[in-house]
């Protein structure tokens, strides 16, 4: 940190040197000039021995050729100037006079020469680990500190001899090695620019014709890499009559014979998956020690758990370490952020989430994470742990057993006791001692991050000679915590250093006597930071802390304003509720403080995220407002004083209801997309609005509807959550015994209709019979039209009877009566999937076209993807296979653009009859294999469902029969044992995530 720092008092200065190039010297990031010849030899012989005594007679050689008379005494001198020069007038600083000579004193990653080495060395031990990425890219940030030729600008001839030709042999060296990286990653014909110009400038260096001509060979130029060999042998004799090394005359016997062994080898990792970090949006200051001992632990223990208090920046840290070790996991490094989760149960499937695991299946969270990580190699960061401490230890412990390849980054506020646990407990930031005792003031964490942040919202901030006895004091009455430091800093744009320190006073005083010393300095600033807030900001800040995982403007608007007359509220209030909502409503009371108008509220978001109590995300649309754990459950509290946390968790829970009734209603049509996106972007307040609507103080009748309304817009198909959805629809329908009855018959159809994807048979017999006996009677036309549709779709998938198909016409008529066309236009699909399986060739094809025809023309994404498999269905059982195929692959091409992770089980599946019945039985075979790998993952049982079921079958015994058991059983397993299901499907086109 250079910004924010000037006329720092002498000894206290951060000095930074480099020699990869002209001589430079930086204090606090500004150029001190070194204008004396002498000065600079000398500063230059102490650097390149820096940490150790240099003798005083070396230091005479290296000054003088020839040494004139006093020359120790003027060497003193020297040394005496160039302390004064480096702002060293008091005794102190970088400079140690020794018996035998002199030493400088370099802190760690202050001269540009030991950053180059340690640089290399992580690149070295990178290249070992088989991580070429890395080493290039460790490599490239070493070679980028060079600049220009070493010592140029200093007159010393010994310094000439002994000290720049090692120099420069280092950076040749680092220039070697990053090229053999660089060939391991493929990169042949990127390289030969560069080694162009290296065979230039260094023309008798045989390594980098060597190199040059392997690139040369590898691009294709067979014949430009022996015209390599004819210069630089030629050159070699010319120069020093000698011929080419054994390596170059080898290298070129073996191009001469085109040895397959010069070929470029495999890489030595598949392809990587990213992860899903986040991207750091503010600088990382300080913490470098910690950040080596995290990712040096990541490298010997299993499960590393970061603890310590609220605010201390054990998130920052985590996700900082995991981005600079993610590159040793081919696998990715994964977030999974535990704060909004309030039930321990899901925990499995909230990792799950995180890791994108597409799974539909009845079968335990725990199993399904256990077969995706057992073969895969990847760090997990589990963040905020504290309050699921022993579901996580619990699956943690099972994880790490089944996976050997997983490697977790925990963050708690107290450790999880799981089995291997290495707990590393993170401290404050470090804070200046009294004053004019190390370290010195500019190289604190403490104060380099308060003015690192004061340069963003503060920028005419600057600590200077007669502020830093202030700063110093500020950071140590914050203790070093990091959200501490970062509140203050945002004040110190209207208030000095004095005055936030008069302010603080009170407020620790109030706090000294209760709770351990770090939370209380922590709830001291916090406290002061929401004092400083107007009436309208207070308020808000507490009514945001019920949104969890981020919110929009409008949710805000909707949820926190205060109306005048506003005390009730209901789904109904904030958009058109479903016709299966049952508009569930309560008392709000009134009267009291008011918090901003509906109008005022993006003021005041804008006041707060000012404040930095909130952050925002501008990357998309709309922006996306966030508050750090901390804040949020402080906000949390301040509500529950106001006595407004249950209204304000009410109008949540019906703000997402609505949300949810709105996607129902708009569902099959041009905003189809866009709402499966904005579903699975809400998903942790759709679950905060869930658990409410169970709780104590909530209406588990409101649950209810948001359920069976993100069942209807397939949002737990989408977002490979079966499980989860099954678990919300059960609960609340446990719930709700006197929910109105078209409600709960909804409920309990849906329920059977998960069951029945999930291969649950039993189940979803048991869920339908109820809703036929619950809803039998009710003539209000959806109810009606949910059971035909039900009772349609298990004569089709469960009987395969023929007369489902007139079922299904009579559902999506009724359906269509209703005004539900969401609904209308699943039981289309589901007629004409009937129909392909089980009709007539003509009434097939008419239905496949009509159901494609109705997607198409309703510009909806999903459902015309799904439209054009339904075609294809009908073209591959009645019409021409071979169009089928185009069809299929349509589908599965727009469906994975999208996200979705139900639909291409089926594409997959599809396209493999489609390859077996056009003759390609390999392929068949492959994608069969493939399809397999799918339907396990999302625990689909094919068995269950008895068209499709038949209909794999025919295509195996088909290939069984052409290609023979054995040729069978290989590519089959070649198949299932694809990373990129997908990808193979789509001939290696997928944009695979």
């Amino acid at each position: 940190m250079t910004a924010g720092v000037e006329n720092a008092e002498p000894g206290n200065t951060a000095l930074e040197y480099r020699i990869l190039g002209p001589l430079e010297v930086l204090a606090d990031g500004r150029p001190v000039p070194v204008r004396a010849a002498k000065q600079r030899a000398l500063l230059v012989s102490l650097l390149v021995d820096a940490g150790s005594v240099v003798p005083t007679d070396t230091l005479i050689a290296r000054l003088w050729d020839e040494p004139p008379e006093g020359a120790r005494n003027a060497l003193q001198n020297y040394v005496l100037r160039l302390r004064r020069t480096l702002g060293s007038t008091r005794g102190a600083g970088p400079i140690r006079t020794c018996p035998r000579g002199y030493a400088i004193d370099v802190p760690e990653g202050a001269l540009d020469l030991h950053r180059f080495d340690a640089l290399a060395d992580r690149a070295r031990a990178a290249a070992a680990a088989h991580a070429p990425e890395r080493a290039a890219a460790l490599l490239g940030e070493a070679l980028a500190l060079w600049r220009g030729e070493p010592l140029a600008d200093v007159p010393s001839e010994r310094l000439a001899l002994e000290v720049v030709p090692a120099l420069d042999e280092r950076r040749l060296s680092a220039l070697e090695s990053r090229t053999e990286a660089d060939f391991l990653l493929g990169r042949h014909a990127d390289v030969l620019p560069r080694l162009r110009e290296l065979t230039a400038a260094h023309p008798l260096r045989e390594r980098f014709w060597a190199q040059r001509m392997l690139a040369l060979y590898r691009s294709g130029r067979q014949s430009e890499a022996l015209d390599c060999y004819r210069a630089v042998s030629a050159l070699l004799g010319d120069e020093l009559g000698v011929d080419p090394g054994a390596e170059l005359w080898r290298l070129h016997q073996r191009i001469l014979t085109g040895d397959p062994a010069l070929n470029a080898p495999p890489s030595p990792r598949g392809p990587r998956a990213k992860g899903n970090l986040p991207a750091e949006t503010t600088t990382f200051v300080g913490r470098e020690a910690l950040l080596s001992r995290t990712r040096k632990l990541l490298d010997s223990a299993r499960l590393v758990t970061l603890t310590g208090p609220g605010g201390v920046g054990k998130t920052r840290l985590a996700l900082r370490a995991a981005a600079e070790a993610a590159w040793a996991y081919p696998h990715g490094a994964w977030l999974a952020d535990l704060a909004p989760l309030t039930e321990p149960r899901l925990l499995d499937r909230a990792v799950a989430e995180a890791l994108r695991i597409p799974d539909q299946s009845l079968r335990p969270g725990t199993e399904v994470l256990v077969e995706h990580l057992r073969e895969r190699r990847l760090l997990l960061v589990l963040d905020n742990c504290e309050h699921v401490a022993e579901a996580a230890a619990e699956l943690l412990g099972t994880l790490l057993g089944a996976a050997p390849g997983l490697r977790v980054l925990a963050t708690s506020r107290q450790g999880l006791r799981a089995p291997g646990e290495y707990l590393l407990p993170v401290p404050p930031l470090g804070v200046p001692r009294q004053r004019g005792a190390a370290p010195s003031l500019t190289r604190c964490e403490a104060v380099r991050l308060l003015a690192d942040r004061a340069e963003a919202c503060a920028p005419h901030f600057r600590i200077t000679a007669g502020n830093q006895e202030a700063v110093g004091r500020l950071c140590r009455r914050l203790d070093g915590i990091p959200l501490a430091i970062e509140l203050a800093a945002v004040r110190l744009g209207t208030l000095s250093a004095e005055e936030i320190l008069d302010r603080l006073g009170d407020r620790f005083r109030l706090l000294s006597t209760t709770g351990p010393h770090h939370q209380r300095t922590l709830r001291g600033v916090v406290d002061w930071s929401h004092d400083l807030c107007d009436e309208r900001e207070r308020r808000l800040w507490a009514g945001v802390s019920v949104f969890s995982g981020g919110f929009d403007l409008a949710a805000a608007e909707a949820v926190c304003p205060d109306e005048p007359g506003d005390e009730t509220v209901s789904c109904a209030d904030f958009g058109p509720a479903d016709a299966s909502c049952a508009g569930a409503s309560w008392a709000e009371p009134a009267g009291g403080a008011r918090g901003p108008a509906r109008e005022d509220v993006v003021d005041v978001l804008a006041a707060l995220v000012h404040k930095s109590v909130l952050t925002v995300d501008t990357t998309g649309s709309p922006a996306r407002y966030r508050m750090l754990e901390t804040l949020r459950q402080y906000g949390q509290g301040r509500l529950a004083e106001t006595g407004r946390e249950r209204s304000l968790r009410r109008r949540h829970c019906a703000y997402y209801g609505a949300v949810s009734a709105r996607a129902a209603a708009q569902w099959f049509g041009p905003g189809e997309v866009d709402w499966l996106s904005r579903l699975r972007r809400e998903s942790p307040n759709l679950r905060a609005a869930l658990d409410f609507s169970v709780s104590d103080a909530g209406d588990a009748t409101a649950g209810l509807e948001i359920a069976a309304n993100l069942t209807r817009t397939r949002y737990w198909f989408f977002s490979s959550s079966l499980g989860e959805g099954r678990h919300w629809l059960t609960r609340t329908l446990d719930l709700t015994p006197g929910a109105p009855v078209p409600l709960r018959t909804c409920g309990l159809a849906l329920a059977a209709w998960i069951a029945l994807c999930q291969g649950d048979q039993p189940a979803a017999e048991r869920f339908l019979a109820r809703a036929v006996r619950l809803g039998g009677v009710v003539e209000d036309g959806v109810t009606p039209a949910v059971l035909a549709y039900m009772e349609g779709a298990f004569a089709f998938l469960v009987r395969g009877d023929a007369d489902s198909v007139a079922l299904l016409a009579r559902a999506r008529e009724r359906f269509r009566a209703c005004g539900q066309t969401g609904d209308a236009h699943m039981a289309t699909m589901m007629w004409a999937m009937a129909a392909a399986f089980l009709g007539e060739r003509e009434a097939a094809l008419a239905a496949g076209r009509e159901y494609a025809a109705e997607a198409e023309a309703h510009r909806a994404g999903w459902a015309h993807s799904w439209g054009l498999w339904g075609m294809g269905l009908a073209e591959l059982r009645h019409g021409d296979a071979h169009r089928s195929l185009g069809l299929f692959r349509d589908s599965l091409r727009r469906q994975w653009g999208i996200g979705d992770r139900w639909g291409p089980v089926w594409g997959v599946e599809a396209l493999a009859w489609a390859a077996a019945a056009t003759g390609d039985h390999g392929r068949a075979a492959r994608l069969m294999g493939a399809a397999a790998r799918l339907l396990r993952t999302t625990g689909v049982a094919l068995t269950g469902l008895k068209p499709l079921h038949d209909a794999h079958i025919e295509a195996e015994h088909l290939l069984r029969d052409r290609l023979g058991e054995e040729a069978y059983a290989a590519a089959y397993a070649e198949g299932a044992g694809t990373r990129d299901p997908v990808r193979l499907a789509l001939g290696g086109a997928a944009a695979v995530r």
